[in-house]
């Protein structure tokens, strides 16, 4: 039998849950198999369901096509305006298609729009052999991919995303997926807003990206839809709004297994409009700002100055900005040399007593070695603090 004070110590830590969830913005009911949404800007999950139960990805797969696609432009193995072949593997893929055949030699800025508006296997598969050859070598490069991003749980048999024994993944490795395409390369992103395109040639009637928060919404400019009928209806969307003192801050909803294409559009829409509405976001610190100065010790420097290259944001309960409280660990003492870029502590960010997020404090400035004399007189003075 419990005790009085077992009975009380129960009692207030069920009424701590509570408050925590009153405390905690609850999300809508989304009608899906899984869910997830995020503030990109802030890199902080805001919410989801099931996000690392094992699903189909159906063409949301096309998202890392893309991403080693955009990796081969930026090293120069691809060019947009290289053509590349049709094999007869890529003409007979089924399924969503851009309509290109062996008899053409298609340049790659077409493929792109062509595999991304369109969801076009045909154009997926040519773009899998431009890059590596082989559709089999570049399922490789999208695991080894896969692994370097962490996305733990994720597994690619092909580059299109039709269904296959053991082609899997998660909401939560979809959101690293699309959070990294996006960051790593803004260059291209703009293909992902693109609402109408066809190849020369091929039907008219095929022209319409399948995102249809692109015609609903303003403020979306992507990401992309997928659908078999093991997977049933997915879409990764995502909607960049600005907002005072903040800027621009990008929201990004997953949604997995809907009924229909209106559906997943609606849970989608959904998801966004409420990331943005029971979270607001705070700039805690601008690009380059230093966060802290600390002293550092046998260097050329008296000081180092830790801070981020990009605005550090964070996203928080809607009215609650009050409580947001920061807090920042590091080695001490710090010794030089230093690396521009190198990781040196942690800022932690609470609301109340609730942990919001952890950033990776990086040095904004070098700081060489200082010379023996130097060295030497920090070592006796650090000998007698």
């Amino acid at each position: 039998m419990k005790t009085a004070q077992q009975a009380l110590a129960a009692a207030f830590l069920a009424l701590f849950c509570l408050v925590a969830a009153a405390q905690t913005p609850q999300p809508p009911e989304v009608a899906a198999r899984a869910f997830l949404v995020m503030d990109v800007t802030a890199d902080q999950m805001l919410a989801g369901r099931d996000i690392d139960a094992p699903v189909e990805p159906a063409s949301l797969t096309k998202l890392m096509t893309q991403y080693l696609v955009f990796d081969a432009l930026r090293s120069k193995k691809l060019d947009l305006k290289q053509t590349l072949p049709v094999s007869k593997r890529a003409w007979k893929m089924p399924g969503s298609r851009m309509f290109i055949d062996p008899t053409m030699q298609v340049p790659v800025d077409d493929l792109i729009k062509g595999m991304i508006v369109q969801s076009g296997n045909d154009a997926t598969v040519a773009l899998a052999e431009g890059v590596g050859g082989t559709v089999e070598r570049f399922v490789q490069l999208m695991n080894e991919q896969a692994k370097a991003l962490g996305m733990k749980n994720t597994a690619y048999k092909n580059p299109e995303g039709l269904t296959e024994a053991g082609h899997t993944t998660t909401a939560r490795d979809l959101s690293i997926l699309a959070t990294r395409l996006l960051r790593d390369f803004p260059e291209y992103t703009h293909y992902y807003a693109i609402k109408k395109y066809r190849y020369e040639g091929t039907p008219t009637a095929n022209d319409t990206n399948r995102n249809m928060l692109l015609f609903r919404d303003p403020t979306v400019d992507g990401l992309k839809t997928g659908h078999t009928e093991a997977a049933g209806y997915c879409l990764i969307a995502t909607a960049k709004r600005d907002f005072p003192n903040v800027g621009p801050r990008r929201v990004l909803a997953v949604v997995l297994g809907t009924t229909s294409e209106v559906a997943r559009a609606n849970e989608a829409q959904k998801l966004l409009n409420w990331g943005y509405t029971a979270f607001e976001g705070i700039k805690l610190f601008d690009a380059n700002q230093p966060v802290v100065t600390p002293e550092v010790w046998k260097g050329t420097a008296k000081t180092a100055k830790l801070g981020r290259p990009q605005p550090i944001v964070v996203a928080v309960p809607a009215g609650s900005a009050s409580k947001v409280k920061t807090q920042v660990a590091r080695p001490d003492p710090l010794l030089a040399p230093i690396t521009k870029g190198q990781q040196i502590g942690t800022l932690k960010v609470t609301s109340g007593d609730q942990p919001l997020l952890e950033v990776p404090l990086l040095a904004l400035e070098g700081v060489e070695q200082a010379g023996v004399l130097s060295r030497a007189w920090d070592a006796v003075r650090l000998w007698i603090k």
